[in-house]
């Protein structure tokens, strides 16, 4: 439950802050009547969120077990993918969201430009909470802890989001989307260890059973402990050499790439070096 509401908080609270600053901006420049165009793209993208949820959640319905197992595999493969790019994504635009997303503005405000402004900006990140909702539940074999979690993660997003527009809050955007994507590429590693599980399951990886190490005894999966382990982190307590060599070839690499980008994008504490000075005029002596 609690990585799901990490999802939900900071995928929300990306969305929450593009709708934001679109409407402050269309405000500020006084085109309050370019409003329902930025309303419609958002309703848009929701439910194009919403409709994927339900097409992954019952699509899947009747197929076989090897299709099933293979759908969830190379979904939470791409779940995985979508996750990285978007914590890269943001960790390089926190700094000038703002300027970004106003010369989208300016260049699409007559027509029907303003909403598919706002559906993409807003879409982007409700087809990643879903991808990645679902391919969570998968994982967890529970549904309505993650969907639980997700939907706290939202409404705390939405209210963050309503609290910056009036001017009562604050927040080092810079820093918590660093801190949430180090902790959230953490959680895509165990998603992309499900998911070469599942293409284990279906056939198409080998190794099912030659696994790296089994702690089911010191952690029973029903346990709450096993299940917390689980639902935060997707560990399993049986877990293949294929699953593990896929997390540590993600996860050290993808981690240690984005705590040095994090880094770089810092500014400098140094102090700027003194301006040369030029040397003093000699002084003139009266004859």
């Amino acid at each position: 439950m609690l990585a799901n509401y990490l999802i939900g908080l900071r995928e929300g609270l990306e969305a929450a802050l593009i709708v934001t600053i679109l409407i402050a901006y269309v405000v500020k420049i006084n085109r309050r009547d370019v409003l329902p165009r930025i309303w419609l793209g958002v309703g848009l993208a929701v439910l194009l969120a919403l409709g994927i949820g339900a097409l992954l959640t019952y699509g899947t319905y009747g197929l076989s077990f090897t299709a099933q197992e293979t759908i969830g595999g190379v979904l939470s493969i791409v779940a995985t993918g979508l996750v990285t790019w978007m914590v890269f994504w943001m960790l390089r635009t926190a700094r000038d969201l703002k300027g970004h997303l106003q010369g989208h503005i300016d260049k699409h405000l007559v027509g029907a430009g303003l909403v598919l402004v706002a559906f993409l900006a807003v879409g982007r990140e409700g087809i990643e909470t879903a991808l990645f909702l679902w391919a969570a539940v998968q994982a967890t074999g529970a549904t309505t802890m993650p969907l639980l979690g997700a939907a706290l993660g939202i409404v705390t997003a939405v209210a963050l989001g309503w609290l910056i527009y009036a001017g009562m809050l604050k927040i080092n955007l810079s820093k918590f989307f660093t801190y949430t994507g180090a902790i959230l590429i953490v959680v895509a590693a165990g998603v992309l260890s499900y998911g070469v599980h599942d293409l284990q399951e279906a056939g198409i990886l080998p190794g099912l059973h030659a696994l790296a190490f089994n702690v089911s005894a010191a952690v029973p999966p029903d346990s709450w402990y096993g299940t917390l382990l689980k639902g935060t982190l997707n560990f399993s307590p049986a877990t293949t050499w294929l699953e593990m060599f896929a997390w540590l070839a993600y996860a050290l690499p993808t981690l240690t790439l984005f705590i040095k980008k994090s880094r770089d994008g810092r500014p400098s504490m140094r102090p700027a070096p003194a301006a040369p000075t030029s040397p003093a005029p000699a002084p003139v002596v009266a004859h």
